[in-house]
């Protein structure tokens, strides 16, 4: 029986082609995801800086409203038009629950298979991105799992790429910072097979530190092995490390970066280093009282395993501009104190008087992840979202040191 996810994809095929595929694969990746419920809240397809990228993956597959499959031959079409590739990303973090049942027995893998073809054939699609979070470890929190996740996903995988189509499109994986879990539970120590598979992985740094954690830290560290062994959560150069050790080739390794961050409440006197206006490392922060974050933030809702999950707190680039933390040419406000952390190469903003701390990208961030992907010979960029930055002051830092 075809689970939902399958059953969403199928529903698809009502929309009229788009002609016009791009279907090589790109040698240096220049992406970001475009998250089609944002459309009508103010980053519509022609908001896209289109010629900032070669790909764009439309997210999500899973769960698409009505005015999101309307939309998606426009991003076809619009991608085309622009000679950027144009993905579609299957999964994401409240749309992973059915992967594992989707690649559990051979008769799913091959209705997943033709599911999957079937999409991309239908819109003209020149790729697809897998974001399962995660295989066989718990994601959201009612997601199926199994031991044998990793070892079904490699054999869906393999399955799709033995088809025509699957043959001559991207695949790419969005993917934790440490390799697929084991049958033990464990990271992989050997992910060869998915190198031979995926064109490239895009490894999500990002939400590595929020409010979950037990102080204030780094959104995206670029590196941490420069700080306290209690603050090595895990960072870019870490995940790669980890990652190539396994097998994936540094060439088939992409560099997720976010243009959002994490906000917290922090009393004054936890913000500073004693004695000093200056923002401390790894403040502490008042877990009951999590700040709203921007207008794209969740100010609290029923999520799809039925909890209730109380206000994200995210703010992206833009929203840090909007609420007056950053000017517009994306450097800290009159009045607001900005911290740069050498180590994880990430900035902090303070606002003593309502109390709230950003930890965030900025340009200088986004140039120094561009350059260690140039000095690591990495395959490229994907930014989550491509809506969150402010008159591409990320995308342009990034490309410049790329």
């Amino acid at each position: 029986m075809l689970s939902l996810l399958v059953a969403s994809l199928a529903l698809l095929s009502s929309v009229q082609a788009t002609p016009g595929a791009i279907r090589a694969s790109v040698s240096q990746v220049a992406a970001a995801w475009y998250a089609g419920w944002h459309a009508t809240e103010g980053f519509p397809l022609s908001a896209v800086s289109w010629d900032k990228y070669n790909t764009m993956y439309y997210s999500f597959a899973i769960f698409l409203s009505s005015s999101d499959a309307s939309l998606l031959p426009q991003f076809v079409s619009d991608a085309h038009a622009n000679g950027v590739q144009a993905h579609i990303s299957i999964g994401g973090w409240t749309g992973s629950i059915y992967f594992s049942s989707n690649v559990a027995t051979a008769d799913n893998r091959t209705a997943f298979v033709k599911a999957v073809v079937n999409l991309v054939n239908q819109y003209d699609l020149d790729g697809v991105n897998f974001d399962w979070e995660f295989p066989n470890n718990q994601g959201i929190g009612c997601n199926i799992i199994s031991s044998n996740d990793t070892a079904n996903y490699l054999s869906f995988l393999q399955e799709l790429r033995e088809d025509p189509t699957g043959a001559n499109i991207t695949l790419s994986a969005a993917v934790s910072t440490s390799p697929f879990h084991d049958s033990n539970g464990n990271p992989s120590t050997n992910v060869s097979g998915f190198a031979d598979v995926f064109d490239y992985i895009a490894i999500m740094n990002y939400d590595v530190w929020g409010s979950w954690s037990s102080a204030v830290g780094p959104n995206a560290p670029l590196n941490d092995s420069c700080a306290a062994p209690s603050d090595q959560q895990g960072s870019a150069v870490s995940a790669v490390m980890a990652w190539s050790k396994a097998g994936m080739p540094v060439d088939q390794i992409v560099l997720g970066v976010p243009s959002y961050g994490h906000s917290y409440s922090v009393n004054s006197s936890d913000a500073f280093v004693p004695g000093t206006q200056m923002l401390a490392a790894y403040p502490a922060f008042n877990k009951s009282n999590q700040p709203p974050g921007d207008a794209w933030g969740d100010t609290g809702s029923v999520d799809v395993c039925g909890n209730y999950e109380g206000p994200g707190g995210t703010y992206d680039f833009w929203g840090l501009v909007d609420g007056g933390f950053l000017t517009t040419q994306g450097t800290a406000a009159p009045g607001i104190y900005y911290r740069f952390d050498m180590c994880s190469q990430t900035p902090y903003v303070y606002n003593e008087t309502s109390g709230v701390m950003v930890s965030y990208d900025d340009a200088a961030s986004f140039t120094a992840k561009g350059m260690y992907i140039k000095n690591t010979g990495l395959r490229g960029y994907a930014m989550w979202e491509a809506g969150g930055d402010y008159d591409n002051i990320l995308i342009d830092a990034i490309n410049s040191a790329v």
